[in-house]
């Protein structure tokens, strides 16, 4: 018993198959490979064979691999089965009839042509959308908030960009996603919901990059929006708000949601009181819920926890970071530079290869394509390493007058960044901080 598959593929989209993926054994594959219009060099040598020696069955993934049109599938379905030889689709309910069945109804052909038009439509979008992957061309659909489509890439939108900027901007100064959307509700009357805001601070498309359907990223393909190290900075805060319940994350006091008693295990809040007719305020740390019966834990003013925090933060950091046993983040970057300097180089001799007629178009694609993926992998990774001058860095932090000299909002985010808790111990009506750091 003589049997046969053929199969069509878009390079593409798809990998060639095997022999042993037919679900049986097989004779011979006939494979056309990127020949998506007719005549198809494959198709036509296995028409010819059969007509020469026929034999008994024919497989195919799907009917429309048998042409570029319903009209052209047809002709050659009838041309085997005229020669005796049974067509089988896999992947639909096909298989020619015995000689003994009667022949396939008219009502039974146009449905069949119907579903043939169906799939070489899906599969031409298909095609197309695989393609614009592979040559770095943006993803079919409306470009993203803050740009619009130009000829091979997205374009800056010069009325729409601003406003993403300024989200961001909005967003780093305060690490609130809610109140970046506000701001922008309230001076352009830009209304999102947060979802969407969240959906902005991790898109690939504002920082230069392309994401395709399948997840893959190629860097580096349009102007982007923010920098690499605003971005950097994004991804910190996201990672550091996740720590906290969703108003702390907004809340615009930078101990907010970092303190807790140890006498009663609860978080402190931060409290304000006014006085009758006058406009100055105070601020207090309360027990959100004391768990002591007897007597509750006091209030304690903030400015003192505050003062104290700094404090503790210059004296214990210093001895933190020299203890803390981290990976050697030097010795990992330069093994990932290699790496990233090896595919690169790999990636600029491919014109060659393709002169040369080493590769044809489609593998020098593909092979492209998947460089640049690994590529971007890569250097996502370099920019997540912790930073190599960590000593300096927190040589600074143990500066006070460093502290005094910020703002609220950026003494909240640098405090965030590395301390878990700030834990106050009390002995009768004294307290004293604490600090558990995140390492």
């Amino acid at each position: 018993m003589l049997v046969v598959a053929y199969t069509c593929i878009d390079p593409y989209l798809e990998d060639p198959p095997t022999l042993d993926s037919w679900g049986q054994a097989i004779d011979h594959l006939y494979l056309d490979q990127g020949h998506l219009a007719d005549p198809r060099p494959q198709l036509q040598q296995l028409l010819q064979d059969c007509a020469a020696t026929p034999p008994n069955t024919v497989l195919v993934r799907r009917l429309a691999d048998l042409g570029a049109s319903a009209t052209a599938v047809m002709t050659c379905v009838e041309t085997l089965e005229a020669s005796g030889i049974t067509v089988l689709a896999l992947d639909q309910s096909y298989r020619s009839p015995d000689a003994s069945e009667p022949l396939p109804g008219r009502s039974d052909w146009v449905q069949l042509a119907t579903e043939i038009q169906a799939q070489q439509r899906s599969h031409r979008l298909q095609a197309g959308h695989a393609h614009n992957r592979v040559n770095v061309l943006p993803p079919p659909g409306r470009a993203p908030y803050g740009y619009r489509r130009g000829r091979d890439r997205y374009a800056l939108d010069r009325a729409a960009a601003p406003v993403v900027k300024d989200f961001f901007d909005r967003f780093l100064l305060f690490g609130s996603i809610r109140g970046a959307v506000r701001y922008l509700d309230k001076n352009y009357g830009k209304r999102i919901s947060a979802s969407t805001g969240q959906r902005w601070l991790t898109h690939p498309v504002y920082r230069g990059d392309l994401v395709y359907k399948d997840g893959s990223i190629i860097r580096d393909t349009h102007t982007p929006i923010i920098s690499r190290e605003e971005a950097a900075q994004v991804d910190r805060l996201l990672r550091r708000n996740r720590r906290l319940p969703p108003r702390t994350a907004s809340a615009s006091r930078s101990l907010a949601g970092l303190v807790q008693c140890q006498e009663c295990q609860s978080k402190l809040k931060v409290s304000r009181v006014t006085r009758p007719r006058q406009t100055q305020e105070y601020l207090y740390l309360r027990p959100m819920r004391c768990g002591r019966s007897a007597k509750s834990c006091k209030a304690i003013p903030y400015e003192a926890v505050l003062a104290r925090t700094i404090d503790r933060v210059c004296q214990d950091l210093p001895g933190a970071v020299e203890t803390l046993q981290g990976p050697p983040v030097s010795a990992i970057k330069g093994v990932l530079m290699g790496q990233i300097q090896q595919k690169e180089e790999a990636l600029d001799q491919i014109p060659a290869l393709l002169n040369q007629g080493i590769l044809d178009e489609a593998t020098a694609s593909l092979r492209a394509y998947t460089l640049r993926g690994e590529i971007s992998t890569l250097k996502q990774q370099v920019s997540q390493l912790p930073p190599e001058n960590l000593l300096q860095i927190v040589q600074t932090l143990s500066i006070p007058q460093f502290w005094q000299d910020l703002s609220e909002a950026e003494r909240r985010v640098y405090l965030r960044e590395f301390i878990q808790t700030v834990l106050i111990t009390r002995d009768g009506d004294t307290w004293d901080v604490a600090i558990r750091f995140v390492f």
